[in-house]
This record gives C-alpha cells, sequence and structure tokens, in this order.
C-alpha cells in the first residue's frame, strides 16, 4: 500500500498540534494530523485521574490567537479541571473544522528522513505517510513513569497509573495506597480522601505545597478581564512565569522579617504555586538564603496545621523549595483525618509488591485494594525515545540524544531537517499555551519562508534542495544558554525530573530553560527577524 502524502504531518492533537494544525492550513498547505489517542487533548487526554486540575490562571490557559473565542468561551472557576481543558480543545476543533484533517488512533512508530526526495516516511500503527515537514507535539508530560517495585505483576488488586486512568473505577470504601507526592499526586489527595476506607500516602521526598485558591469566577471579574484581555496578554508575553502574576522585584533579604511574613501570608491567602514562588519575591529561585525564608515559612503552615506529631514529621521537608511548584487546597488538612496517612520510604523503602499489598524493607506489609502510581513521567524526551526517528546519513534520535536531549530552542535538532518540535525537550518552564503559540507561529513563519524560496527555486534549470535545519553551533548555544541558567538555579539541587534524576538510567541533563518566557519569546524572535542564524541557510 503506497504512503499517503502530505506537505506537513502533525503528530499530536493537545495544544501545540491543533495550532500547527490550523496555522499550516492557512498558509494552503496540505496537511494531516495524527494522534494515537480516540481525540484531541494531547496530555489533558490521558491524564484523568480525579482531581486533575490546571494551576494556570483560566483566563490565561488557552489560545491568545482566536480574540473573538477569549471574549465568549466561557469558565466557571479560576482554575480549569481536566474536563473543562477537554471540553475548550474540543471546542477550538469544531469551530475551526479542523476534525476533518485530524486521524486518531494513529501512533507513529517511526519517521526516516529521504535526503534525495526531501521527504520524511512515517510507519504508524494505521499505514505509512509522507510528507515534506513533519513536526512533532508529543507533550512533555505523557509517557507514564512506572516506579521500579518487583512483584508488579503479582499484586492482586487494582493497579493504577494517573496518566493511564480507566474510564471505570471505584475507590469508595477502598484501602488505598499512593506512591508519588508531586502535582499528581497531590491532588489526588484531595480528591478522594474523604470516600476511601484508608488511603496511605508513599513518599521519598516530602513537598512544599501552598493552597490553590480556587474560586468562582464572577461575571464582573469575567467582564473586567474580557475589556483588558488584549493588555493582559501583552503583559504576560513580558513575563518570567506567563502566569499573569505580578512578578515581585526585590529581594526576600532586602525586608525586614515582619514585611517578609505579610508578603509570604498574602500569597498564601491568594493561592496559587506560581503566585508564591514568583509573585513574592525575585530570588526564591536564585538565592539560597532567600529561599530557606520561604521553607522556614512553609515548615510553620506545615506544623499549624497538621495535628499528629509523627504525619507533621514525615510531611516536613527538610529541602530546599526548588522542585516543580505544587498547589492544593487543603492538601495538608487531609492528614488530620484518621484514614490518611504517609509512609515516608526514604527511612523504610518499598520493597515489592505482593498478592494483597506493598512490603517495605523493614517488614511492613500494607494490605491494599487499590495502587495509584502517582510517579511521574519520562519527562521531556520521553515521548520521542519510543519513536525510530532517523535523520541524515542514518543516525537516530536516540543515538543523537544518548547524553540527553540537545535542540535549538526546544524547536530543531542538528542532522534532522525539516523535522520541528512544538515544545521539545529544552523549553521553558512556564505557562504552556503562549510558549506553544511561540513556536507554532516560529515554525509556520519559517516554512513559509522555505515555501516561498522553493517556489522560486522551482523555476530554475536545476533547482536546490530548500530544507528547514538547525546548525550544530546553534544547537550547542542553546544548551550552553540553557546550562548557564539551570547552573545558577536552585532547581538543580532537587531530584526531580527536571533533571531526569525521576527515571532509572536516565541521563542526568539540562532538560529545561528557565530563562522565562519573556526570554525564551526574544531570542525566538530574534531568530526570526536575522534571518535564522542559527540554521542553515534556507
Amino acid at each position: 500500500m503506497s504512503p499517503s502524502s502530505y506537505d506537513a504531518l502533525v503528530v499530536g492533537a493537545g495544544f501545540g498540534g491543533i495550532y500547527q494544525l490550523y496555522s499550516l492550513l492557512k498558509l494552503g498547505l496540505t496537511v494531516k494530523l495524527v494522534e494515537r489517542a480516540e481525540g484531541p487533548g494531547g496530555t489533558w487526554y490521558w491524564n484523568r485521574y480525579p482531581g486533575a486540575t490546571s494551576d494556570t490562571p483560566s483566563h490565561l490557559y488557552r489560545y491568545s490567537w482566536d480574540k473573538e473565542d477569549l471574549q465568549s468561551y466561557s469558565w466557571s472557576h479560576n482554575y480549569l479541571e481536566r474536563k473543562e481543558v477537554l471540553a475548550y480543545l474540543e471546542h477550538v476543533v469544531e469551530r475551526h473544522d479542523l476534525r476533518r484533517h485530524m486521524q486518531f488512533h494513529t501512533e507513529v512508530v517511526s519517521a526516516i528522513w529521504n535526503d534525495d526526495s526531501c521527504t520524511w516516511t512515517v510507519e504508524s500503527s494505521q499505514g505509512s505517510f509522507t510528507a515534506r515537514y513533519l513536526i512533532t507535539s508529543l507533550g512533555i508530560i505523557t509517557e507514564p513513569n512506572w516506579p521500579n517495585i518487583p512483584g508488579r505483576d503479582q499484586f492482586q488488586g487494582s493497579l493504577y497509573h494517573t496518566a493511564r486512568w480507566p474510564d471505570q473505577y471505584d475507590l469508595k470504601g477502598k484501602r488505598v495506597g499512593l506512591i508519588g507526592n508531586g502535582s499528581s499526586g497531590v491532588q489526588v489527595v484531595t480528591a478522594i480522601a474523604q470516600d476511601v476506607e484508608s488511603l496511605i500516602c508513599f513518599q521519598r521526598h516530602p513537598q512544599y505545597i501552598v493552597p490553590a485558591g480556587k474560586r468562582v469566577v464572577s461575571q464582573e471579574e469575567r467582564n473586567t478581564i474580557n475589556k483588558a484581555y488584549d493588555e493582559i496578554w501583552q503583559k504576560v508575553k513580558q513575563e518570567i512565569g506567563g502566569m499573569g502574576v505580578e512578578e515581585a522585584k526585590t529581594s526576600a533579604m532586602s525586608v525586614v522579617d515582619e514585611e517578609r511574613e505579610r508578603i509570604y501570608q498574602a500569597a498564601w491567602d491568594d493561592g496559587g504555586a506560581f503566585r508564591f514562588l514568583l509573585g513574592t519575591f525575585n530570588d526564591l529561585i536564585l538565592n539560597e538564603e532567600s529561599n530557606r525564608t520561604a521553607c522556614d515559612f512553609l515548615k510553620k503552615k506545615i506544623h499549624q496545621i497538621v495535628q499528629d506529631p509523627e504525619k507533621r514529621r514525615k510531611l516536613t521537608p527538610s529541602e530546599l523549595y526548588a522542585r516543580r511548584p505544587v498547589c492544593a487546597d487543603s492538601y495538608y488538612e487531609q492528614f488530620n483525618r484518621e484514614n490518611v496517612d504517609v509512609v515516608d520510604i526514604a527511612e523504610s523503602p518499598m520493597l515489592e509488591f505482593t498478592r494483597d499489598g506493598i512490603k517495605l524493607a523493614d517488614g511492613t506489609v500494607h494490605k491494599l485494594d487499590v495502587v495509584i502510581c502517582a510517579t511521574g513521567f519520562n519527562a521531556f524526551d520521553g515521548a520521542y525515545r519510543r519513536i525510530d526517528v532517523v535523520g541524515r546519513e542514518g543516525k537516530t534520535l536516540n543515538e543523537h540524544w544518548k547524553d540527553g536531549p540537545t535542540t535549538n530552542m526546544a524547536v530543531a535538532t542538528a542532522g534532522f531537517p525539516n523535522l520541528f518540535m512544538i515544545f521539545g525537550p529544552q523549553t521553558p518552564l512556564t505557562n504552556v499555551p503562549p510558549a506553544i503559540e511561540a513556536h507554532v507561529e516560529f515554525i509556520t513563519g519559517a516554512i513559509s519562508r522555505a515555501e516561498e524560496h522553493r517556489k522560486e527555486q522551482s523555476t530554475l534549470p536545476t533547482p536546490a534542495k530548500i530544507v528547514i535545519e538547525s546548525t550544530e553551533e546553534g544547537e550547542a548555544a542553546w544548551g550552553g544558554l540553557c546550562k548557564a541558567i539551570s547552573d545558577a538555579a536552585l532547581f538543580r539541587t532537587a531530584a526531580s525530573y527536571f533533571n531526569g534524576v525521576n527515571v532509572d538510567g536516565k541521563p542526568r541533563s539540562v532538560y529545561l530553560f528557565i530563562g522565562g518566557l519573556n526570554m525564551f519569546l526574544q531570542k525566538l524572535k530574534e531568530c526570526e527577524e536575522s534571518e535564522y542564524p542559527s540554521f542553515h541557510p534556507f
């Protein structure tokens, strides 16, 4: 069966893939989007666990490019639950008549570059495709990371991962074990604690959790946002986090203790992880002394809320406030319930699954009906590792990234022409939609330029091959910038998915750009305006 041929193939139907499909169709190209799930949603399709909620303000967790839709599409609270994000993305697909260009239940297994034809041949679970441009929007948190605990197959109860949650489940009255306490684990705790017979939270690293401050959005507030939407988006794109937070300008060490306490308390009362991290002081991720003042404030909150001394001890972190910031309403309060407990697996590691629970190294067996693995993801590059991507001269992407992923502005990588990544490895730690929009617009602009030059070449006796490919120098420069900024920040001190430590055997590397949304957008803009100096001429 001959491959289906397109100008461009887009892989993934989340925020990035949907906007990329829309943008390339506007260029007049033939485009197909393929997605392994049964519908759009991307990360939000897969992460369907109880309590799954965005921690970005609702009015900013959406596209900025459809101004009419911004004014009319409704939301009820200041944070969106998973089903609301899915409904919004479905709405965008229908509003712009994109579904007819999409093919679901289609998992890409390989992509091979042909230097002669300047095309990608893509093999999938539903057949073959060829395309001149291959744009991947695979998501940075889509590949689940299962805990490496022996005996998983012998457990006779129900075993779930938060990123592969079943459609049908019943936790009411069950003895539940929860492994992991990142964003998903914390949200699960607050969602299920009141319904289960018992909940045991197995944790290695206690987390600093601030309230989310979830609340209903009034019509008056919505009207105010609508009137100022253009200015709001303009400001967001000048911020570090892109969260609409009034980002602090002063150091935590520049104020007296009483003022510092007042500022932290105001952020605690307002709620929001990034409000606390970025809206209190400007050096919590850069200065250890400043960071410890935040730690001290949050430890006091834990001690005020958690009544049981042993639970309190286990829930109190000793590390810096240097992981992915997490928020949830009434998280610590759940541990005042008699049916909720916490186990420190740094003190007594999980030895193995048994038929009816989990056995610890000290011999304790916790009998469980359900085990929930909120153990996160093989983040950033995990989704790319499962696809056999072959570039120039037969070199695979896995070979190219053997020591960790390397990219040019998280959008391209040397040796893989006409291959683009939306929000790929070394992407910014920021509100996702505006960063994705910037990537899509950068890719669309580059393809538009290449198509114009390709059209010009087609009239010549011997037309030149026009491809878009990062230089090795451009890739190295971006990696160097990512590392330099990472080395200056405190995130490097935490054993987390930010640096790959959460996955056994994964290279410890720089997986994020933490210079902020504003710097990221500026770098993309400079590259475009300077006619792509970090790419081979096209």
